[in-house]
């Protein structure tokens, strides 16, 4: 079975400074994901360009199959010397992922990477090598599904020194969290977010140093088909519901009073409406049999970006997240927390409604609110697929 990994990074920026001294790059090219988290000596800008540095050089050659030791040379001969320290230095891990599922991992210098399986940290067998005088750490695992992969910069580490904690949160303090955070929450970007909420409370809101986590979670891929407005043709109806009705193991979910008229109507079952769910500015939803949900469109899509834009922009928004039942809520769940792809099915259709009277009818809000979500959505790492009618 091929795995969906699960991938998201978040950061808190040193107090002061408007540039974080962590970076992670990530890409997927010819068959492999390679992510690379790198800490540049310092804070600030110079911190921020030995680490953006390091990763890009990283990410590029190895994608392109240049070799571990060439990597590590191109980037010593590569950074810029810091003026004061006379140092041209910056941390980094490399987790390189094929298809199999197997995971080559090379760390230098950061703190140890954090491996999950089965609810417990299982220690790596890593055989030290030296490249151009650099001590490399490297380690091999085969995932499996459920597996965790978390790596954070030393900032996580340093939390708390001087303040709640004499001498910062020990790795294995750290490992122990991380270890309860991975059985708790379901995803990367959550479990990350608050992990940085406790890294924040122990700096006591004022962070000493630039602190990050990257998470990668093998999880099986969990599929949604998400349908919203009625087809460009009226003759497209009967081939928009038949795509409701595939058996193919997904969530289905219509977005839409016309959507939702038109797949009772073809599919001959009723509507039923739940006014219990009504609030001050969400509309209702409602059930139609075979449908795990059955929201408004438009005020409820546009309610959901915000919610997402939101998690997405915050580094720990998503810490005390809570779901009412109500349509918002019901769908931000849904996206962000229930699949991992998301089947997109639009209906070209123009309602006059979804129209802003200062813009032309090509300029359609719906759309733009789909386009800004995809976005929001890809960030999450999800994957997202677009079929029009």
């Amino acid at each position: 079975m091929t795995l969906y990994l699960d991938i998201n990074h978040k950061s808190l920026n040193k107090q002061g400074e408007e540039l974080c001294g962590d970076h992670v790059e990530i890409v997927t090219a010819q068959g492999k994901t390679v992510l690379v988290l790198s800490d540049g000596l310092g804070s600030g800008v110079k911190a921020n360009i030995l680490a953006t540095l390091t990763s890009k050089i990283a990410t590029t050659m190895l994608k392109n199959g240049a070799s571990l030791r060439d990597t590590v040379e191109t980037i010593l001969n590569t950074l810029p010397k810091c003026q004061v320290r006379q140092l041209a230095y910056s941390t980094f891990t490399i987790v390189i992922i094929d298809d199999c599922q197997h995971a080559y991992i090379a760390e230098c210098d950061n703190p140890a990477l954090f491996f999950y399986r089965h609810g417990r940290n299982v220690p790596l067998q890593r055989k030290e090598i030296k490249l151009s005088e650099k001590k490399i750490l490297e380690s091999h695992i085969q995932l499996q599904e459920g597996d965790m992969l978390s790596v954070v910069s030393d900032g996580a580490v340093h939390a708390g020194v001087g303040a709640m904690l004499n001498l910062g949160w020990a790795w294995e303090d750290i490992n122990e969290y991380l270890k309860n955070l991975h059985v708790v929450n379901k995803t990367a970007s959550q479990l990350n977010g608050n992990f940085l909420g406790v890294c924040n409370n122990l700096y006591n809101g004022t962070p000493g140093d630039d602190t990050t986590i990257l998470t990668i979670k093998a999880t099986r891929p969990k599929e949604v088909d998400l349908f919203t407005g009625p087809p460009e043709d009226v003759r497209l109806d009967k081939k928009f519901t038949e795509k409701m009705t595939e058996n193919n193991g997904r969530k289905k979910v219509i977005c839409g009073g016309t959507t939702a008229i038109i797949a009772s109507r073809e599919l001959k079952r009723e509507i039923e409406v739940d006014n219990d769910t009504i609030q001050r500015d969400i509309p209702p939803i409602a059930y139609i049999e075979g449908f795990d949900l059955v929201t408004e469109g438009v005020l409820t899509l546009g309610k959901v970006l915000d919610r997402i834009r939101y998690y997405n922009m915050d580094a720990y928004g998503y810490e005390n997240t809570s779901y009412q039942y109500n349509g918002v809520d019901l769908l931000t769940k849904v996206l962000m927390e229930e699949c991992t792809h998301v089947y997109l099915h639009i209906g070209k259709a123009v309602n006059p409604a979804h129209q802003n009277p200062d813009f032309p009818m090509t300029y359609n809000i719906k759309f733009k609110i789909l386009e800004s979500l995809i976005a929001e959505l890809e960030k999450c790492g999800k994957q997202v697929t677009r079929i029009y009618y």
